[in-house]
């Protein structure tokens, strides 16, 4: 029993690390698209527009998640968790650190966005197979009781990457508005390599998944996405609704918000925005591996039902307190809401992966993760901006938001739950076992 806590424990801690450097890269581009990279990749007289084509780019890797699952998925389920990770941090990182070395459309024209376009698509690919690999390792190594809380430590590594971006972002801002714009936008992208060389050492040293090699000795599939796609379809559906709120509400409640609160017609300086994302990111932070805790004390279900409703409750008033500028209010809402949605992210990692048998089970949750994320996250910020120039009001978001709440509240009602400690077989099945009996 030790001996699988301590496993459990290094494969937690690195998922954490590797999904906090690969996270951090990914925010890294959200907030630098939300502040500088339309007027440096896609000049045009209207910021709106300027805005909108950045968000456009942030979209792109979303939409090419679902094949990074796909292909990372199958590398995983044939060769094993560990290879598939290795492989997804490095692409990260080299995509990341080449954006930092890109000249602007000032400089070579046309060809910067495509550049840009490119070095975000090979980020969407490594994302779209780090998810599910790092969430399988850290719950397939942990103990039955405490999946949903070994689960959290993937999610822990969101905030984290989030906090880093922010905060460096927030740092920078102290320079003036026009530091960030003349080049120091560039910083954070060249310090992945450092973060990167960090996550190869940890990542490389934590052992196998001790579930593939069960179904290594056992059967493995020769094709995992045609067995995902016949044996898992239903449960890749319900996979896909169950994130609209951990996925694109959370850009909504940060990349949208960013923009929001900095353009027309509020004008909230960036230093503002960036400090209380920092601290929002913090406080997520803080509060995700006891909320991960207490899936496994209440249900992770139920932790995902009070996420639902508190993150329409939170984000409803985070949204209405921006015109006023009351920095206390900003900084508050901006907290809770992140709180809130917590509890729609961290159980979400032991949901997902229980959702799946064993075999293609990385194919199978990837691919439920990437077609997700496309749908909800990868164009959230941009039909959020859209929303609000065509109906010149913010409850259009907001509605937008309930409606993909009530989403996630139905689909998480119908996820079946699966125990590893059941046999392995051939074929899906939709039994679920006790502990998922427990929670509704």
């Amino acid at each position: 029993m030790t001996s699988t806590h301590s496993r459990a424990r290094r494969a937690g801690i690195a998922a954490f690390v590797g999904t906090t450097i690969e996270w951090y890269d990914f925010y890294v581009y959200a907030t630098a698209a939300a502040l500088v990279f339309g007027p440096l990749f896609f000049p045009s007289e209207d910021p709106l527009v300027e805005t909108s084509r950045a968000f456009a780019t942030f979209a792109v890797a979303f939409l090419v998640r679902p094949l990074g699952g796909i292909i990372f998925g199958h590398i995983g389920d044939k060769f094993g968790r560990r290879v598939s990770l290795v492989i997804t941090l490095l692409m990260m990182g080299a995509a990341t650190v080449l954006v930092g070395c890109l000249p602007t459309y000032a400089d070579i024209g046309l060809a910067a966005p495509i550049l840009l376009i490119v070095l975000r698509a090979l980020q969407g690919l490594a994302v779209g197979g780090e998810w599910g690999g790092a969430v399988l390792m850290s719950v397939e190594h942990a103990p039955e009781g405490k999946k949903t809380f070994y689960g959290g430590f993937t999610q822990l590594g969101n905030p984290a990457g989030a906090l880093l971006a922010s905060g460096i972002f927030a740092i920078m801002s102290r320079g003036g508005d026009s530091f960030i714009q003349d080049g120091g936008w560039r910083i954070p992208f060249l310090l992945s390599i450092v973060l990167v060389g960090v996550g190869f050492w940890v990542r490389y040293r934590v052992e196998e998944s001790p579930v593939f090699e069960e179904k290594v000795e056992g059967r493995k599939q020769s094709m995992p996405l045609g067995f995902a796609l016949r044996a898992n379809w239903m449960p890749i559906l319900l996979g896909i609704g169950i994130l609209p709120i951990s996925t694109g509400g959370y850009y909504l409640a940060t990349t949208f918000a960013t923009a929001y609160a900095t353009g027309e017609p509020i004008h909230l300086s960036e230093q503002v925005i960036l400090d209380a994302m920092t601290l929002a990111s913090f406080v997520e932070f803080v509060v995700t591996l006891p909320v991960a805790w207490l899936g496994d004390k209440w249900g992770r279900k139920n932790i995902m039902y009070i996420g639902l409703i508190t993150s329409v409750l939170t984000f409803i008033p985070f949204l209405l307190v921006m015109p006023g500028r009351v920095e206390p209010l900003i900084f508050l809402f901006a907290s809770l809401v992140r709180i809130a949605m917590s509890a729609t992210y961290a159980p979400i990692a032991a949901i997902l992966a229980q959702m799946f048998r064993p075999q293609a089970r990385y194919t199978s949750i990837a691919l439920s993760y990437g077609v997700g994320a496309a749908l909800w996250a990868g164009f959230s910020p941009w039909f959020a901006t859209q929303l609000v120039a065509w109906t010149g009001s913010i409850w259009s978001v907001i509605g937008m938001f309930i409606g993909m709440a009530a989403i996630a509240f139905i689909c998480t009602k119908l996820a079946p739950q699966h125990s590893d400690e059941a046999p392995v077989t051939a074929s899906f099945t939709a039994r679920t076992d006790t502990t998922a009996n427990r929670l509704p």
